[in-house]
């Protein structure tokens, strides 16, 4: 069975973590390990139609992120990656800075150290040169960097379709099978 780590901090974006464990529920073969920080709990609240607890369901395995004895928290603790969606800048510079206060910021220094896939969706918007710098940080130390970025190419006809591109981009990062886009073909 794979094992991922969901990390939903409390950038603006909330759906987008949702959405992920939505789709990775309906996957049997997949185990889900969810941390939710306090921010992202608020966010959810503020964005959303779904109840933390609807969303705390989601997980296979849910911790508390003050927990930072939990089993993410320790490189023994096998997992096929992790994805911080959406990552707040607070929360992407604590992963650069290995600042690990929570279990959030410390599974996603693990999964690093480790050399496990690291997909980060940093939600900010405009970027300035710090913000940069943390993330290409992040991606110096082997992180993917996915911000949510809509393509055009497919058509996307209300938000759902925007959603379901990026939560398909980082599907694709693991390799896990979806048809959540059509995927681009060449110009025809």
């Amino acid at each position: 069975m794979a094992r991922i780590v969901v990390g939903i901090s409390g950038a603006s974006g909330a759906v987008y973590g949702i959405r992920l464990l939505e789709i990775l529920a309906s996957h049997p073969e997949i185990e889900t390990h969810l941390v939710v920080s306090a921010a992202a709990q608020r966010t959810i609240g503020l964005e959303t139609t779904y109840s933390v607890d609807q969303v705390l369901r989601l997980g296979d395995r849910v911790y508390d992120n003050a927990d930072v004895g939990a089993a993410p928290a320790s490189g023994s603790f096998r997992t096929d990656g992790m994805v911080v969606v959406p990552c707040s800048m607070k929360t992407a510079s604590g992963i650069a800075n290995c600042y690990n206060d929570n279990l959030l910021v410390r599974a996603a220094d693990v999964t690093l150290k480790e050399k496990r896939k690291l997909v980060v969706v940093p939600r900010e918007t405009p970027l300035h040169l710090g913000h940069l710098r943390l993330l290409a940080a992040l991606a110096e130390t082997g992180a993917v960097i996915l911000p949510p970025m809509p393509a055009f190419y497919h058509h996307p006809r209300n938000i759902d379709d925007v959603i379901n591109q990026t939560v398909g981009k980082i599907l694709d990062q693991f390799n896990i099978e979806h048809h959540l886009f059509q995927r681009w073909g060449g110009a025809q």
